[in-house]
C-alpha cells in the first residue's frame, strides 16, 4: 500500500452504559506513525449502525450534555419501530443520522488540526454492544 494512504482499526470497549469516548490521543498516536510530519486528512469511521463520531469539548461537561441532548431528541422508550434489544434500542439506530458515523479532519505537519477545546469522540448510546471498532485512515 502507498505511503499516501494508511489505515488502522481501533478496538474500543464502551461497556454497558451510554458513553462518549475521547479518541483524540488514539488519533494523535496513529498520525505520529502514519503522517510522519506530512499534511493530509484523517478520516475517523465507526462501522456500526448504532454509534457515531463527534468533534466536541470533553471534560467540562459537554460530553454529558451531548448524552442529555440525545435523550431529549431520541428518548429510550417504546415509540421506535425497531424493537429488538434493550427497551428503546430503536433510537440507537437513529443516532447516526444525528451524530454521523464519520469525521474527516485536517492534518498539518503530521498533527491533527483541532481547535483549543475540540476532541474527537466516539458516541455510543447502545448498551447492548460493549465492543466497538473505529477505523482511522490517513490520506496525505
Amino acid at each position: 500500500m502507498s505511503d499516501a494512504f494508511t489505515t488502522r482499526m481501533l478496538n474500543v470497549s464502551t461497556g454497558s452504559r451510554e458513553r462518549v469516548v475521547d479518541l483524540t490521543e488514539d488519533c494523535e498516536d496513529f498520525l505520529r506513525e502514519a503522517a510522519a510530519g506530512r499534511d493530509g486528512l484523517l478520516n475517523i469511521f465507526v462501522p456500526h449502525a448504532t454509534a457515531g463520531i463527534a468533534v466536541i469539548e470533553t471534560g467540562a461537561g459537554s460530553d454529558d450534555d451531548l448524552l442529555a441532548a440525545l435523550h431529549t431528541l431520541l428518548p429510550a422508550d417504546d415509540r421506535w419501530q425497531h424493537r429488538h434489544g434493550s427497551p428503546g434500542h430503536g433510537r440507537d439506530h437513529v443516532l447516526p443520522a444525528i451524530v454521523p458515523p464519520h469525521a474527516t479532519l485536517p492534518v498539518i505537519g503530521g498533527r491533527l488540526e483541532l481547535g483549543t477545546w475540540q476532541s474527537v469522540c466516539l458516541v455510543d448510546t447502545n448498551k447492548d454492544n460493549a465492543d466497538r471498532r473505529v477505523r482511522l485512515s490517513f490520506l496525505g
